[in-house]
């Protein structure tokens, strides 16, 4: 039988230079789009943090983690969706073992 769903961890890093409005507005949204396909477990702002290597010659981004239920392949969607939303620098989609 096929899975109907699956848990996964999502790391994504805002663009500080965004300012905290559209920061909150970008949360808001990748929000919104795991609550329209499944269950968002936790959500977790990191804040800003140093990041491990320049990215677009940014030092620094905003850090945001969550944890969630949602359909075996809706992460290749999101991951669509991170990469073209203006102000998201990078992203970690990862399954976890039940």
């Amino acid at each position: 039988m096929a899975k109907l769903s699956e848990k996964y961890e999502v790391l994504y890093i805002i663009d500080p230079a965004q300012g905290e409005e559209e920061i909150q507005a970008l949360m808001e949204k990748v929000k919104g789009v795991v609550e329209a396909h499944g269950t968002l477990t936790s959500e977790e702002a990191w804040g800003n943090r140093k990041l491990a290597y320049p990215i677009n010659d940014l030092t620094e981004g905003y850090y945001v983690y969550l944890t969630c239920d949602v359909q075996p392949d809706f992460p290749a969607e999101m991951d669509r969706i991170f990469k073209i939303t203006e102000g998201i620098l990078r992203s970690l989609i990862t399954a976890v073992e039940a």
